[in-house]
């Protein structure tokens, strides 16, 4: 309910109407690279892909949860209580790194984004996304999900930053079904 409320409150900030499901979660924790331990997760809503990821075996030792919502930030901090949630913007996920401690930016795995990238302009999407890359090691993988038919990232941003973009998969029964995407660099 709280998930419905927050999104009722303000559905622009929200990707979604309602949490990601588990065939969802399973599919995004899938597409990290083997033995991913530093990740960071961006747009956690109530947690549904940061159970996925606390329950892997690298667990929660390196990983920071952002969320933007304050609602929904202190559920997390309740649900989660030993992982590093971080109230804050995804384009300052630099600072939100050296805050919380997971680990140094630069060094990252991973980023797990629960974020509605599509509807963005281009240039918050350009500037989230460099921000992603600018966390994680030259190996790292940016993984995203949308409800759109097409990538959540636009052409100009992927092609500007120097990224590939791979279909990995649907989560079809998410509600509504859900695509998930890796980028790369190239």
């Amino acid at each position: 309910m709280t998930f419905i409320q927050q999104w009722w409150k303000n559905p622009l900030a929200m990707s979604s109407v309602a949490p990601s499901g588990r065939q969802l979660a399973s599919l995004m924790v899938d597409a990290l690279p083997a033995g991913a331990r530093r990740v960071v997760e961006l747009g956690a809503g109530t947690g549904a892909i940061t159970r996925a990821l606390v329950d892997r075996p690298a667990g929660a030792d390196h990983l920071l949860v952002v969320e933007m919502n304050p609602v929904l930030h202190e559920i997390l901090l309740q649900e989660f209580p030993c992982v590093r949630v971080a109230c804050g913007d995804a384009r300052q996920l630099d600072e939100l790194l050296l805050q919380h401690g997971a680990f140094e930016p630069g060094h990252g795995d991973a980023v797990v984004s629960s974020l509605g990238l599509l509807p963005m302009p281009v240039s918050v999407q350009r500037t989230i996304m460099a921000a992603a890359f600018e966390a994680m090691h030259p190996e790292g993988v940016f993984v995203q999900y949308t409800y759109g038919l097409a990538p959540p990232v636009a052409p100009e941003v992927a092609e500007d930053l120097g990224l590939r973009c791979e279909r990995l998969g649907t989560a079809w029964l998410n509600l509504p079904p859900a695509r998930v995407f890796v980028y790369r660099r190239a």
